[in-house]
Formats: structure tokens, sequence, C-alpha cells
């Protein structure tokens, strides 16, 4: 005969101890191959590639994409870069973390709250980078928009980017806009900085007195 009393003795233990919080996953979210194949950390980086310095990211020119920088209203601050190419976006940021554990598991949980909360419709899925998340949002004019949201954690920073655009359907330009996520540098520093800051961006130095900075090529 099983002894209820001592199971129950156990189970009501169990449940005094246990929290109430649910378990956040710290660990670094990458594909395996990050170190080489990127995206890179600047201690990675070849020092011959012609990179655009925007600061925090290093893009890698190459023909056919079209930069913009997203500029935070008030602030006048630029908080992520965007690249058009052949009708696909990539908006990149970011952040500072923690050296020993990863961001993008909780965040990833964050961004799927925020859009559950928004009546958006969510799905998670396992690429190359590791696991995505994909919404199509209601518009106010009562369309939707589809996008993807895919990160990478680092030595002490988490590069997130959001794919809109032809990328999402079509096998051929989500290849493309990946390899363009791949060969991205972030410029972690070496300034003390607490996790989830945004790593500051700036105009690149060929534009800086050019009109219409927030714009521009980014071919080789």
């Amino acid at each position: 005969m099983a002894d209820n009393t001592k199971k129950t003795d156990d189970s009501s233990a169990e449940s005094e101890g246990a929290s109430t919080e649910p378990t956040v996953d710290e660990s670094k979210s990458a594909p395996t191959d990050r170190e080489v194949e990127g995206p890179f950390d600047a201690s990675e980086a070849s020092a011959v590639r012609p990179y655009v310095d925007l600061g925090s990211l290093k893009i890698l020119p190459r023909e056919g994409i079209q930069m913009r920088l997203d500029v935070e209203e008030g602030t006048q601050r630029i908080v992520a870069v965007s690249l058009d190419y052949h009708q696909s976006t990539l908006q990149l940021q970011a952040f500072s973390a923690p050296r020993s554990t990863g961001l993008w598991h909780e965040v990833r949980e964050q961004i799927r709250e925020q859009l559950v909360a928004q009546k958006a419709r969510v799905d998670e899925r396992e690429d190359v980078f590791g696991p995505e998340l994909e919404a199509v949002i209601t518009a106010a004019d009562g369309g939707s928009n589809r996008v993807r949201f895919i990160g990478v954690d680092g030595p002490r920073w988490l590069l997130r980017g959001v794919v809109s655009g032809a990328a999402l359907s079509d096998d051929d330009a989500r290849e493309k806009i990946y390899e363009i996520f791949r060969s991205v540098v972030v410029v972690r520093g070496e300034q003390p900085l607490p996790p989830r800051d945004l790593l500051a961006l700036r105009v690149p130095a060929a534009a800086a007195g050019e009109a219409g900075t927030e714009q521009g090529s980014l071919e080789s």
C-alpha cells in the first residue's frame, strides 16, 4: 500500500518552498558558428573589410542596400538602423548584456507578451539563429503587418533584428536578409553599462556633414 501520508507531507513541503515566479532562461542564444560566421563582436571582425561605422554597429556595404537611421522624436537620439534591401527591411538594435549570461530568451518572452496584449497572432519557430518570433499585428486601418523578431547573444551584447517585407514569404529574400544580419559587427565598448541599455548609434563620419543623413546608400 502506498504511504499517502508521506506523499502529502512531501507535497506540502515542496509547495511551501516553491517559487511562484517563472524560471528565466539565462543561457546565451546564438548559432554555434557565430564567432566565425557572425554576427561578430568587434574583436572578431576583419580589420580590412570596409564597414560603415555607426558607433555600436558596423555595417558591411553591398549593392542595393539603403540605410535609414531611426530617430526618436523629442530627444533626436538615433535608436535603430533600418536596412532596406530588395523589398525587405531589417531593423537593427544592439543592447548591453551580462558577460556570462544571455538576454534573448527573456527579451523574446517579453516581446511575445507585449504582442499578445496588442491582440497580435504570435508564433515561435526555430531558424538559423535559434528561436524567433513571427507576429501578425492588426494595423489601425484594419489591415495587418507581419514581422519577425530575431536575436543573437554575443560577448556582453544582444543584437536584435526586426524583419519585414519580402523576406517573410520568400526563402531567397530571407536568406539574403539573414546574410546581412550575419555580417553585422557589434561594438560593445569597455564602459560598464547595465544590462538592456541601448548601445549608442551615430551618423557615419562620411555623412555627418551632408544633408539628408537619415537615409543613404550602402552600396560597395
